[in-house]
């Protein structure tokens, strides 16, 4: 269906002029100002948004397409700017525009009083409009410009603290890596153009609908596995998952928005989004399913002997996205999608929970430090533990339903398997595990800071600003530690506690509109996008021949066996509520006891502690000798030797010439007399040699 008469582009652009007008004079506005504009913008999308989608569900043929200008015009290639909205975009679109707006809030208080405050509101909204320009494209190509766009914008964000050189170093180390996973994207397009001619998504999947499911390594699982390898950069699975860690360098509002509702989960989103393309190869799903199963686990594992709170959450999130990368591994697109929403509601509000825990303790993230903040920071304690229930999958919360649908379709789908389904349940119980560990060693025990005084009382409102970006230093990320670092412990604003409140709620019922049939529900946020995933089906009968269900079904939905599905989601939720009891019993019940355990399997420990010297490891092959092959050849080589050299001779040449000619015309009469005498000569010989050779 095409139209114009929804008018999509309203929703990125109106963050883009929030960005833009903050960008050019916020440094002239006051903060209340700054914020307004960043909030009025943001607001205004999410409200255009939610009117778009409501608009679109009457239209009642899905997608709607809103097609714009001629971008891009080579040969028979041609790439407009246009607008997709479909059940897909539907939910992304909400997503990222309500989780979003609830971090503007937050962001408004978290950011208080810290310099460059108009900087980052425009950051912020700028990242929304890529993001937002990612999910809504109706063509790969305008979905790469959204793509590298928040690459871009978070690369302002987490260096956003640009004189601290770690902040610096971790936005171009996001930046890079992003460059690698970004570079076999670029390559599946041009397959993509090569092969089909267009990058529009509905030409591309009529043309796919018609290709069967490929035996072996064919066209479409290359192309399968190059997208692939671009969402691993995006997404931070395994190999590329490096940047995602050391974000948490950048403020905690941008780690919640990063780590929510935009960046990583775009990877997600793009696979779901070419499910016609993963659907025909069998190798490609089972590439994906086995990189997200080892991404679960691996950083599950690293998480649970980090000490700063907020890289306890980022290792969490990259886990967390290695349970989507899993679901599509299986063909349960929509379960991926699920577990997105519902990550970004408790993902969101764990991210924004911490920083009011750091908020309240004046910048300090390790958690060996903390403890005893329950009853000082009742509301932030209530918030992180419906999140922490949420993420550990303890029912009736959110988190529950969504891992539980990725776990069913891992054990009973036919591109699934029973290992993948082990290790799936292992990584819930280490997920359970380390978020109580975090919560027990956060709000319970003893008052470990030194520094601060206990008390509830708020600090006063007008506590100095910072003087430079730099001051931030020791929070690492952290606003407003100078303001508070000298004050008591104290609950954060209502500006803040507010978006948490919201998210809570989110938390703990945004699983219920996909509660299974097995247990009364219908499973309807799945029954919602079955068109998005049936229209990429397979549907000729040579591609049926690896799918077992009725053709032009979606792999997940299957054959309901209650007395199995509740068996698998009794093991589940055993699974978390045994990490939560060895949470509680080394870190409440008995907090020397770790301490005790590391000392008996310390190489272990160090290793996992040093996150298995990934780092080192690709310092050591890849950096240093890209860094040497710099340095020594392109350096020193080519630039200094070729180039330079070239340059430089030249000049020295043309300087010489000159400084002899310039002798010549010295103004000496017995030195012209010379220099005509050896002319002469010169001619002499000249006509000497001529008549001697005839």
């Amino acid at each position: 269906m095409t139209d114009a008469s929804l008018h999509l582009w309203m929703i990125p652009l109106l963050p883009l002029i929030g960005a833009g007008i903050n960008g050019l004079f916020g440094r002239h506005f006051r903060n209340a100002a700054v914020s307004f504009v960043a909030l009025l913008f943001t607001a205004a999308s999410f409200g255009y948004a939610v009117w778009a989608v409501v608009q679109g569900l009457h239209l009642g043929n899905l997608p709607y397409i809103e097609t714009g200008p001629t971008w891009i015009t080579a040969g028979n290639f041609s790439a407009p700017f246009g607008f997709y909205l479909d059940q897909l975009s539907m939910v992304m679109v909400l997503v990222v525009t309500g989780v979003g707006f609830l971090i503007h809030i937050y962001s408004v208080g978290y950011m208080a009083h810290e310099g460059g405050f108009y900087r980052f509101f425009s950051y912020l909204n700028l990242f929304m409009f890529f993001m937002l320009t990612l999910v809504l494209a109706n063509n790969y190509l305008l979905m790469f410009v959204g793509w590298e766009g928040v690459g871009l914008a978070s690369y302002l964000l987490i260096g956003f603290f640009f004189l601290k050189d770690s902040a610096a170093d971790a936005g171009k180390k996001a930046f890079i890596v992003n460059r690698i996973g970004d570079f076999a994207f670029l390559i599946g397009m041009f397959l993509l153009i090569k092969h089909f001619g267009t990058l529009n998504y509905d030409a591309v999947f009529k043309s796919v609908s018609n290709m069967p499911t490929e035996s072996g390594w064919g066209l479409l699982t290359a192309i399968a596995l190059l997208l692939m390898f671009g969402a691993t950069g995006k997404s931070a699975q395994v190999p590329l998952y490096v940047w995602l860690p050391d974000a948490m360098e950048g403020p905690t509002p941008v780690s919640a928005l990063i780590h929510a509702a935009t960046m990583v989960t775009a990877g997600i989103y793009m696979i779901a989004r070419s499910n016609a393309i993963f659907s025909r190869s069998p190798h490609a799903l089972e590439v994906v399913a086995i990189i997200g199963c080892l991404t679960a686990i691996f950083a599950a594992t690293m998480g649970m002997t980090q000490t700063d709170i907020k890289r306890v959450l980022a290792y969490s999130t990259v886990s967390q996205l290695g349970y989507m990368f899993l679901a599509c591994g299986v063909a349960a697109y929509s379960a991926a999608i699920f577990h997105l929403m519902t990550h970004a509601f408790f993902k969101a509000l764990l991210f924004l929970g911490a920083g009011s825990v750091i908020h309240a303790i004046g910048g300090e993230q390790d958690m060996r430090r903390m403890g005893g903040l329950r009853k000082l920071i009742p509301k932030t304690h209530f918030v992180m533990l419906v999140a922490t229930l949420a993420i550990a999958g303890i029912p009736p919360f959110a988190g529950f339903f969504s891992k539980d649908e990725i776990l069913g379709q891992v054990f009973s789908s036919p591109h699934g398997s029973k290992a993948l389904w082990v290790v799936g349940v292992i990584t819930a119980g280490l997920t359970s595990f380390y978020m109580f560990r975090l919560y027990f060693m956060t709000f319970y025990g003893d008052l470990k800071l030194g520094k601060v005084d206990i008390g509830e009382e708020a600090h006063a409102a007008n506590a100095p600003a910072h003087a430079q970006h730099g001051a931030a230093a020791h929070s690492h990320g952290h606003a407003d530690d100078q303001a508070h670092g000298h004050g008591r412990v104290h609950e954060s604003p209502w500006v803040m506690i507010g978006p948490l409140m919201v998210l809570a709620l989110l938390s703990f019922v945004g699983g219920w509109i996909g509660v299974p049939a097995f247990m009364g529900g219908g499973n309807n946020f799945g029954s919602f996008l079955a068109p998005v995933i049936k229209s990429g089906a397979p549907t000729s009968p040579t591609a049926m021949e690896h799918v077992p269900e009725a053709a032009g079904q979606p792999q997940e939905e299957k054959q309901e066996n209650p007395t199995e599905e509740w068996g698998l989601a009794g093991i589940s939720v055993a699974a978390a509520l045994i990490g939560l009891f060895f949470a509680w019993l080394l870190y409440y019940k008995n907090p020397g006891l770790p301490d005790q355990i590391t000392a008996k399997i310390h190489g272990i420990y160090l290793t996992v502690l040093h996150k298995y010297y990934v780092d080192e490891g690709y310092g050591l092959l890849f950096v240093k000798p890209l860094l040497g092959l710099s340095t020594v050849v392109f350096w020193r080589g080519v630039d200094q030797g070729v180039i330079d050299g070239l340059v430089n001779g030249a000049g020295t040449a043309s300087k010489s010439i000159g400084g002899e000619l310039r002798r010549m015309q010295s103004g000496n009469i017995r030195s012209y007399a010379a220099w005509v005498a050896a002319g002469g000569a010169a001619v002499i010989a000249y006509m000497i040699w001529l008549g001697v050779s005839k």
